[in-house]
C-alpha cells in the first residue's frame, strides 16, 4: 500500500473517532436520534412489541430498521459497562465506521488512482466539517452505499443499481443517483431491471412480514409535515420570527421544530409538487443530453448532484444530515471528471461547515431566532441554491457526442 494511501486511510479513520467523540461533547445532543428513537424502535421490534413500518406507519422506508437492529444486537456486550444508551451509541458509531470503511475501501482500495484519492480526501474533509451529524443519523448508512454504487457504476452497473435500490429503501435520496444513472449510463436497462428485481424481492418479504397496510406509509408521513425551521423555504419566515412576526413551534408528533407563520401551511402544500416539477425538469435536461449522446462520465455526476440538491432545496424538511447526501455525487464527480468538479466540491465543503455551525453549535440560539445563527442559516441556504445552479449549469453544458470511456 502506498504511503499516500496509508495516510489517507489514517485520516479517514481518525476523523470517525473524532466526530464520534464530538457527539458526546457538543451541545444540543447531535446523537439524540440514535438513543431517543432508533434504540427504542429496535428494542420494541426485538422484544415482541410493535415493529415500525410493519405493524404501524413509519417515517422511514422499512430497511432503515435493519442497521438499528444490528446495532442493538452488537450493543449487548457493552450494556453492563456503559449502560444501555451508551452501549447503543458506541455500537452505532462502530457500525457506521465499519460501513464507511467498506465504502472507502471500494473507492480508494490499497493503491487508488489520483482521482480516487482526491475523492477520498474530499469525503474525509466533508465528514470532519459536518461533524457528529454525519455519523449519528440513519443517513450515515446510505452514504457509503451510494459511494460504492458510484465506484461500480461503469464496471458493475447491476451491483451499483442493487446498492442504490437498497439505499433508497433505507432513506429515499439514493434513488436520485439511480435515476441519474438510468438516464446517463448505456447499461440503463440492466440497472433498471436490477432495481425492479431488488424492489420486488423487498416488497415480497415485507408482505410476508405483514407490512401490506404500511408498505408505502413513509411517503404519507412526509407529505403531512409542516415546514421545518432549517428548510430553504423557511428562511424568510425565520427572519419574521426574528422580529416577532412568526414562531418556532415544536411538533411532538414528528419530534422536530417547525415554523409557524401566516401562509406557511399553503407553502408546505406547494413544496412537494414543486419538488416533483423540479425533479422532472432536471431529468428532462439530462434525457435531452443523453439522447444527443453525452458521455456518462460528463453527464451522470452533475445530474446526480442536481437531483439530490433539488431534493434538499425544495424539501419542507431541512435536517442537517441532508448535507451528507451531497457527498456521494461529488465523490462520483471527482472520480469521473475531476477537472470540472472543483466548484461543486468547494461549495459542499462550505455547506458542511456552515451546517455544523448551525447544528449543533448554535442551534439553541436558532430556536430563539437570534441574529448569528439566522445569518449562518441564510448563507447556507443561499449556497444550496447556488450549488443547484452550478449542477444544473454543468448538466446543460455537457457536450453532445460520446466520449471514449475511461477506467476509473
Amino acid at each position: 500500500m502506498r504511503a499516500r494511501t496509508i495516510g489517507l486511510w489514517g485520516a479517514f479513520l481518525a476523523v470517525h473517532v473524532l466526530i464520534a467523540w464530538l457527539g458526546w461533547v457538543y451541545p444540543s445532543q447531535p446523537m439524540g436520534d440514535v438513543v431517543l428513537v432508533y434504540e427504542p424502535w429496535s428494542t420494541a421490534a426485538l422484544s415482541g412489541g410493535s415493529i415500525v413500518g410493519i405493524n404501524e406507519p413509519w417515517v422511514y422506508p422499512q430497511l432503515a430498521l435493519v442497521p438499528m437492529l444490528i446495532t442493538h444486537v452488537l450493543s449487548w456486550p457493552l450494556v453492563g459497562v456503559v449502560g444501555t444508551s451508551g452501549a447503543y451509541l458506541i455500537a452505532w458509531a462502530g457500525v457506521v465506521t465499519a460501513v464507511d470503511a467498506v465504502g472507502f475501501g471500494v473507492l480508494v482500495g490499497r493503491t487508488g488512482s489520483a482521482a480516487r484519492r482526491s475523492a477520498g480526501w474530499f469525503w474525509t474533509a466533508a465528514l470532519l466539517l459536518l461533524g457528529p451529524i454525519a455519523m449519528y443519523r440513519i443517513d450515515a448508512i446510505t452514504v457509503p452505499l451510494a459511494v460504492m454504487a458510484g465506484s461500480w457504476l461503469v464496471r458493475r452497473p447491476a451491483v451499483a443499481a442493487a446498492l442504490l435500490t437498497l439505499g433508497a429503501w433505507i432513506k429515499i435520496w439514493p434513488g436520485a443517483l439511480l435515476l441519474a444513472a438510468v438516464v446517463g449510463v448505456r447499461s440503463r436497462w440492466r440497472m433498471l431491471l436490477t432495481a425492479v428485481a431488488v424492489t420486488g424481492g423487498i416488497v415480497a418479504v415485507l408482505f410476508l412480514l405483514g407490512a401490506d397496510r404500511h408498505l408505502l406509509a413513509f411517503l404519507g408521513e412526509q407529505t403531512g409535515r409542516g415546514v421545518q425551521i432549517e428548510a430553504v423555504a423557511a428562511t424568510p419566515a425565520m427572519w419574521m420570527a426574528h422580529v416577532g412576526a412568526a414562531s418556532v413551534d415544536y411538533s411532538f408528533e414528528i419530534l422536530t421544530f417547525q415554523i409557524g407563520a401566516p401562509g406557511i401551511d399553503v407553502l408546505a402544500d406547494l413544496l412537494t409538487p414543486l419538488m416533483v416539477v423540479a425533479v422532472l425538469a432536471v431529468v428532462g435536461i439530462g434525457v435531452v443530453k443523453a439522447v444527443k449522446g453525452a458521455s456518462a462520465h460528463r453527464l451522470v455526476p452533475p445530474l446526480a448532484l442536481a437531483l439530490v440538491t433539488v431534493l434538499i432545496v425544495t424539501n419542507k424538511v431541512g435536517s442537517p444530515q441532508f448535507q451528507s447526501w451531497l457527498i456521494a455525487p461529488v465523490v462520483l464527480w471527482i472520480v469521473f471528471d475531476r477537472t470540472r468538479s472543483g466548484v461543486a466540491a468547494g461549495l459542499v465543503l462550505v455547506l458542511c461547515g456552515l451546517t455544523c455551525l448551525i447544528y449543533p453549535l448554535t442551534y439553541d440560539a436558532l430556536l430563539r431566532a437570534e441574529l448569528l445563527p439566522l445569518l449562518l442559516l441564510t448563507v447556507r441556504n443561499l449556497l444550496l441554491i447556488a450549488l443547484l445552479a452550478v449542477a444544473v449549469r454543468a448538466v446543460a453544458r455537457v457536450p453532445a457526442g460520446r466520449m471514449t470511456s475511461r477506467k476509473t
